[in-house]
């Protein structure tokens, strides 16, 4: 079977991550959809699949040890299932908004949601290791990418503060690791700190 590099499995999975997670922020979720959904509603949907299938491939392109596939097992069951929650709560909320509502999307739904992703950062990390600093500038425009989605993401789902403490976590992360692709962690931190501090000054 045909595999991606790691460095385009990698890449497609910033590039679906940033664009899927995205979505619900433009005017009017993209339209309606009929039965009250909207159109990212569905992209939603998907957003998972589109994000955990390159990053997959990127894992299996390292060759990891064993340990690697069952923290991405963990982080990904944590990423769809809090992903799956926020969406069904979400879209409810859009409806008929209500306590309950704002309780699974904002808080069960994105604390899920954000754990798995801060898992699947780690395991991807790893893979990053002992590899040549990337030289093409679309890895470090999709570095930037990544942290600003997960900046404006974390400070709009009521995780402000970790969001910011695990943002700066990968900022120390990366720099320990410069002289690597583990670089791009500290420029995806970087992007990170700096996306929530000015999205919870302008909230």
């Amino acid at each position: 079977m045909l595999r991606p590099s790691h460095g385009v499995a990698l890449s497609l999975t910033a590039l679906a991550y940033s664009l899927c997670h995205h979505v619900g922020s433009l005017p009017d979720g993209l339209g309606p959809a009929g039965r009250g959904t909207r159109v990212a509603d569905w992209v939603d949907l998907a957003a998972p699949l589109l994000v955990l299938l390159p990053a997959l491939l990127g894992v299996l392109a390292a060759r990891r040890i064993r340990a690697t596939y069952v923290w991405f097992a963990v982080g990904s069951w944590l990423y769809a299932t809090g992903h799956g929650i926020h969406l069904s709560a979400n879209s409810i909320g859009n409806v008929d908004p209500h306590q309950t509502a704002h309780l699974w999307d904002e808080y069960v739904g994105h604390w899920t949601w954000y754990t798995g992703v801060a898992v699947l950062v780690g395991v991807l990390a790893s893979t990053m290791v002992d590899r040549p600093v990337p030289r093409h500038p679309l890895a470090w425009l999709l570095a930037v990418s990544v942290g600003v989605t997960w900046g404006t993401n974390a400070t709009g789902g009521e995780f402000t503060g970790a969001g910011l403490v695990l943002a700066a976590g990968a900022l120390g992360w990366g720099l320990r690791h410069r002289r690597d692709e583990g670089l791009l962690l500290a420029v995806v931190g970087a992007a990170g700190v700096v996306a929530v501090v000015v999205s919870a000054l302008v909230r």
